[in-house]
């Protein structure tokens, strides 16, 4: 099966999306389909407001319509809701081509924390975006019921994985910094709500590993904590396996693949009981969810490394991969009522139940 995904997030950016659709497309090629992703790469860019690492390419509709008819997909799914997104679902309406959609990021909750903008209109933005979708893919049950209640519709679940051969317990690893290790992986923006983790009133030792438009500011005004910047690959699963808990202070997350690569590596998890971690976590058992950060730290310490492994190792990329397969339409299907799923694969959870 040929799948077209567009995507405003791609490498070289770090962050759940890329990751997710990584993974994705290269599961994909490993069960034998063909997945074509179009991004900003190669496109005139600007930077986005308020977050230089991220470009934006505007203006960008002829060129998307014509991708697609050249390359003639089976399938296409617009995975984020940027330029690239609207270019992409403004082609598919005008051609009458059936899509999928998905629901990664907390935009309203990303806008707020920057601008003065209400909640209410950059959801309503959002719904309409993915009103014409056939599905809509969230990542947990959580989300898909805030927004139904906020009138989302054809919502659908697609679950994240984790690399275990990557993200593993490495005994041997010693970070050299006092213990307890207490670390967040991912970035650095206000939206992540890393500064709660800066002012978290633990003993030990905290550390940030990532980069992003608060970093300057942070490094600044923090300067017990340990700021190692960007860690990619191994480097990254050796420095969340010489932790003894991660620390994920973010409210905006729809699910937080990171909590799942330092569960990999035998880390609990102290978070809020929030959207996310209240999807991922087995509180009590692989993680500890508290209103104040620094009690959730606290309760995590004093977990079970192994339970934590043991969760992550149920989360494959594979499983993931053919779920996505399964909530996928075919895009010449234009009647938009009962269309079929391309592939039988497991079976895709019902848009009305939970």
């Amino acid at each position: 099966m040929k799948i077209a995904i567009v995507t405003d997030a791609w490498r070289p950016q770090v962050n759940g999306v890329v990751t997710t659709l990584t993974h994705t497309v290269d599961t994909l090629s490993q069960l034998g389909h063909d997945a074509v992703v179009f991004s900003p790469n190669g496109l005139p860019t600007i930077q986005c407001p308020s977050y230089p690492e991220i470009r934006l390419a505007l203006f960008q509709g002829k060129r998307v319509r014509a991708w697609i008819d050249e390359m003639k997909p089976d399938a296409l799914h617009i995975a984020t809701e940027g330029p690239l997104g609207f270019a992409a679902r403004q082609a598919a309406l005008q051609a009458r081509l059936s899509f999928t959609t998905a629901y990664h990021t907390q935009f309203p909750q990303y806008v707020r924390a920057r601008y003065p903008i209400p909640e209410w209109l950059s959801y309503s933005v959002l719904r309409r975006f993915h009103a014409p979708a056939v599905r809509t893919m969230v990542g947990t049950r959580q989300v898909r019921r805030e927004l139904r209640a906020r009138g989302f519709r054809h919502l659908c679940h697609w679950t994240r994985g984790v690399d275990t051969a990557l993200f593993k317990p490495r005994p041997e690893v010693q970070l050299p910094y006092p213990g307890p290790i207490m670390m967040y992986v991912g970035r650095v923006a206000v939206e992540k709500g890393v500064e709660d983790f800066c002012l978290a009133d633990v003993p030990g030792t905290k550390v940030v590993v990532g980069g992003g438009p608060a970093l300057a500011d942070l490094r600044q005004r923090y300067p017990s904590v340990v700021f190692p910047g960007f860690q990619f690959g191994q480097a990254l699963a050796e420095w969340l396996a010489g932790a003894d808990c991660f620390v994920f202070p973010s409210r905006t997350d729809t699910f937080g693949l990171v909590m799942l690569e330092a569960m990999s590596c035998g880390l609990p998890v102290a978070a809020y009981p929030v959207t996310g971690p209240l999807d991922v976590i087995r509180e009590g058992e692989t993680g500890c969810l508290r209103h104040r950060l620094a009690d959730a730290i606290e309760g995590a310490l004093r977990l079970d490394p192994t339970a934590c492994r043991a969760q992550a190792l149920e989360y494959g990329w594979e499983f993931a991969t053919r779920q996505f397969i399964g909530n996928l339409v075919d895009i010449r299907d234009a009647t938009r009522v009962r269309r079929k799923a391309l592939l039988k694969r497991p079976a895709v959870v019902d848009c009305q139940r939970e």
